[in-house]
């Protein structure tokens, strides 16, 4: 197998009709995910004051992508994408509705919110794999690349616009309705996908021979045999572990961190710079995105993956390090930029290298790798920070990332008999 695939033109994804209507409705479900945690972590809060919750909410989110990714994306093998995908819109409205509810009730209690925190966490574990198979099936191998940045960037523009649509909910109607409105967002993507032209029924060749033969779900094991199926893979286990170092040991851990930061950098306490340090980030990611489809840039290969993702370990240990508010909204950007561009490289060469019978299963790895393991990077970049400051512990776990990269690089080229670019 290759991991290089051929270069794809300018938005080559957009080409697709599907593509569009499909990227479109992801970005409103995220948007609307993104509006649920605004209205439901500010009423959490009103209501309980407790940070072990809010810190409870954020491992809530990404524990489910550890521990249930692989099964996901075996229910995506195994199922046709379109309705897990549906089946994971729906749980998100009903924990939307359940919010609502308890709201208008006035009768949330912390058990409520813990169960709602994990079943919403479960949620996005099911949607992940799935939206990977779909653009696969939607845009073919050939614009895959394409596909899958163009489906962080919608993700990524769901996610800038969340902060905004809550608020503005939450001033027009309130938190009651503007929960009931929010599920209302995930409505488009669900329609669509009712009787959208893609998925098993719709396959060709290979891939069709490989969904007719669907292996059935083991559990655990899923996770040990998919680990030994790919172990010798010169591109997905490389790439796999990478980007799981790089979310294990920094992640996103910063963003909860980022009022500190902002305090340090001379932040008069109005959240002006705290806002702008979120959204310098998010528009490095977005950047990256539309620069990157624009001009077909960065053609998916193995080594360009290893280099982005050094530069983002450079990025972060600089803007650990720096004190000049300038130059951190630089390296923030230049982070975002980064991340979105190594992130969905890694996950177009994983999907690609991926044998058609197993690449839900694949995927899931991945996603486990890349997502799920940012749960751990609180106790890495938070905890940490505790004892030793929270600008040394992130500029160390970026340098340990660096370091582990640098050796996993060495030793996936020092032994492999014919390295790949």
């Amino acid at each position: 197998m290759t991991d290089k695939p051929a270069a794809p033109r300018s938005f080559a994804a957009l080409r697709h009709p599907g593509a569009r209507a499909y990227l479109i409705g992801t970005a409103l479900a995220m948007n609307a995910d993104a509006v649920e945690h605004v209205i439901s972590y500010l009423i959490i809060w009103e209501k309980f004051q407790s940070p072990t919750l809010g810190g409870f909410a954020v491992v809530a989110h990404w524990l489910p992508f550890l521990f249930f990714s692989i099964h996901a994306g075996a229910l995506a093998d195994r199922f046709d994408p379109r309705r897990v995908i549906q089946a994971a819109m729906l749980l998100f409205m009903a924990v939307s509705a359940a919010w609502g509810l308890l709201f208008m009730t006035d009768s949330l209690q912390m058990w409520h919110a813990v169960i709602l925190l994990i079943v919403h966490g479960l949620a996005g574990a099911l949607w992940a794999p799935a939206s990977q198979l779909l653009i696969h099936d939607i845009v073919g191998r050939e614009q895959l690349q394409s596909g899958v940045r163009l489906l962080a960037t919608s993700r990524t523009l769901g996610i800038v616009l969340g902060p905004a649509v809550g608020a503005g909910l939450l001033l027009l109607v309130g938190p009651v309705w503007g929960i009931f409105i929010n599920i209302l967002i995930y409505v488009p993507l669900t329609w669509w996908l009712i009787g959208a032209p893609y998925g098993p029924a719709f396959r060709t060749g290979a891939e069709a021979a490989a969904a007719t033969s669907r292996r059935a779900i083991k559990g655990f094991s899923d996770i040990f045999s998919t680990m030994r199926t790919v172990a010798s893979d010169p591109v997905i286990m490389p790439l796999t572990l990478v980007v799981g170092v790089a979310a294990m040991l920094v992640g996103n851990a910063h963003h909860p961190q980022m009022p500190e930061f902002a305090l340090d950098l001379g932040s008069n306490g109005s959240g002006l710079l705290y806002s702008a340090l979120l959204t310098a980030n998010a528009a490095g990611a977005l950047a990256a995105g539309l620069i990157l489809e624009t001009r077909s840039l960065l053609p998916a290969r193995r080594g360009t993956v290893f280099i982005l993702v050094v530069l983002w370990c450079l990025a972060m240990a600089g803007f650990a390090l720096t004190s000049d508010i300038r130059v951190a909204m630089l390296l923030l950007f230049a982070a975002g930029f980064l991340d979105l561009s190594y992130n969905s490289m890694a996950q177009t060469l994983v999907q690609l290298n991926a044998a058609p019978e197993i690449r839900g299963r694949v995927v899931g790895l991945y996603v486990m790798a890349a997502f799920g393991l940012r749960a751990v990077s609180g106790v890495t970049v938070g905890m940490a920070g505790s004892l030793i400051g929270i600008h040394m512990s992130l500029a160390l776990s970026a340098g340990v990332v660096l370091f582990v990269v640098t050796g996993l690089i060495s030793r996936t080229y020092l032994l492999a008999p014919n390295p790949a670019p």
